[in-house]
């Protein structure tokens, strides 16, 4: 009976102990671990009455097991992208210094609230507030890179994210010349080295890449400006490169849509020469050529001394001081009030044909010996395109759709509209024209209309490896019989010959 009860007891306290090692859910502690501690701090201490100090001794014990290790303080939670991106758009709108004096010279900014209306007029907005942080991040771009004119290209959406364009007049000729000239170093690098490695007997190619089309000049053409890029208003403006025309040329052959990183290497067919940040660069210079209007006299080609020569460039436009605006009724009904102010690429992706067949003196002096050897190419024949301020009603009719659309931004006032121009060739592309103010925006995808749908190009003919003839051609081996009969051939050729010898010899003995 005694072990039966014995029993008995040991389940209960085990019982009580699985109870008092329950921990808390609020402060993972338990019970019997919290009397232990208090029982061996008032074993320790031996306080004068204790019974009447246990409970601050309990408390002590708490809070001194709380700071070995564990808190009940939450984690402060990472900031997010939208806070992130406020962060650094906060800097825009830092006030300057007040006693600041302004001049009198003109802004290279324009009114970008008052375009900004003049777009919602024409159904084309980016929001009140966008357009207000766009106009103090292009503020600040030209203020720390000292441009002497910029404005507001577009935005060009991306899959990830989307680029928004400025527009700048270029400076600083020398660096970009230096980087150009780099670039151009680094390409002859190769073609030079091979030229050394010549004592190979390997068989060599008898294909000649064609010529080189030289890139335009810094501030003419297709370079004319300077474009500047970023995602989002008040994260760092980056510089595109100057554009190639082989890249204007490859361009036209594919559809691509941007992703927003400018690294992102361009997969297609015809293979790309290089990187998103090229082909965003290109894209810009065809919507830019194929798509900026303004009304007809709005501008007018400076002339300069020293202009009267031939190849001076016919790109330099100003505004016409004494424009007085035309009706916006006649503007809306004839597309002959519309002109292009920015040049057409030609085929060849330039803005001014060159010939690439031609080579510089020194060149031709160097490689005159070489050039004798080699047949002279066919001259090419030069490329004409439109002349700038050409009518729009000129363009050509693509895919069975007018190039254009003209409309009014209110049929019921029309005398306080605005005549608005749309390019249906690149969807996005918008030009406005209201009295003695007239603008150009785009905001698409960067991708051109191809009509109802879109089929790769097929790949080239596969070329042939070696040139076929009877040499190197395999023909079957002869049997036994034909051997003989050839050797035997062979045998009655050679004694008619020796007999032909001897009877020469027999008559010029008789002689």
């Amino acid at each position: 009976m005694e072990d039966a009860g014995n029993e008995v007891r040991l389940k209960l306290a085990a019982t009580f102990k699985a109870f008092l090692q329950k921990n808390s859910t609020e402060t993972s502690l338990n019970l019997y671990d919290h009397l232990t501690c208090l029982l061996m701090k008032v074993l320790d201490e031996q306080p004068h009455n204790a019974v009447d100090v246990l409970e601050n001794m309990s408390r002590e014990v708490k809070r001194g097991l709380l700071k070995g290790g564990q808190s009940n303080l939450r984690d402060l939670p990472h900031p997010t992208t939208a806070e992130l991106l406020a962060e650094q758009q906060r800097l825009l709108f830092a006030q300057e210094d007040a006693t600041q004096e302004e001049g009198l010279v003109e802004s290279p900014l324009p009114n970008v609230s008052e375009v900004g209306f003049y777009l919602e007029q024409a159904g084309v907005s980016l929001g009140r507030e966008e357009l207000q942080r766009i106009f103090l991040a292009l503020k600040q771009l030209v203020e720390s890179h000292g441009l002497l004119r910029c404005r507001l290209w577009g935005k060009i959406l991306g899959t990830e994210s989307s680029y928004i364009v400025a527009e700048a007049e270029f400076r600083g000729e020398e660096e970009e010349k230096t980087t150009d000239e780099a670039t151009e170093n680094e390409e002859k690098g190769p073609q030079e080295e091979q030229g050394e490695n010549e004592t190979d007997q390997l068989p060599r190619s008898t294909y000649k890449a064609p010529p080189v089309v030289p890139k335009e000049a810094i501030g003419t053409g297709a370079n004319k400006f300077v474009y500047y890029v970023c995602k989002e208003p008040g994260l760092p403006w980056v510089k595109l490169p100057s554009v190639s025309p082989a890249q204007i040329t490859a361009a036209r052959q594919i559809r691509k849509f941007f992703t927003g990183r400018l690294d992102n290497p361009i997969v297609s067919y015809p293979p790309f020469p290089g990187n998103e940040a090229n082909y965003l660069r290109a894209q810009i210079a065809r919507i830019s050529a194929g798509t900026q209007v303004s009304p007809h006299g709005f501008y007018q080609i400076r002339e300069e001394e020293g202009d009267e020569d031939e190849e001076a460039p016919q790109d330099r436009l100003e505004v016409t001081p004494d424009f007085e605006g035309i009706p916006v009724s006649k503007m809306f009904e004839s597309l002959n009030t519309w002109v292009h102010h920015v040049q057409h690429i030609l085929k060849q992706g330039r803005c001014t044909w060159v010939n690439p067949a031609e080579k510089p003196k020194a060149e031709t002096n160097e490689d005159a010996e070489a050039d004798e050897e080699d047949e002279e190419p066919d001259e090419p024949e030069p490329e004409v395109g439109p002349s700038l301020l050409t009518p729009v009603s000129e363009d050509v009719e693509l895919f069975n759709t007018p190039p254009w659309s003209c409309r009014l931004s209110s049929a019921l006032t029309s005398q306080h509209g605005v005549a608005v121009l749309r390019s249906n060739l690149w969807p996005g592309a918008c030009g406005y024209a209201c009295g003695k103010k007239s603008e150009n925006v785009y905001v698409g995808w960067g991708v051109k209309c191809t009509g109802e749908g879109y089929s790769l190009p097929l790949p080239l003919q596969p070329q042939k490896e070696y040139p076929s003839g009877p040499e190197i051609t395999e023909a079957l081996d002869p049997s036994l019989e034909e051997e003989q009969a050839l050797q035997e051939a062979l045998e009655e050729e050679q004694a008619a010959q020796e007999e032909m010898e001897e009877s020469g010899e027999e008559e010029e003995d008789d002689d």
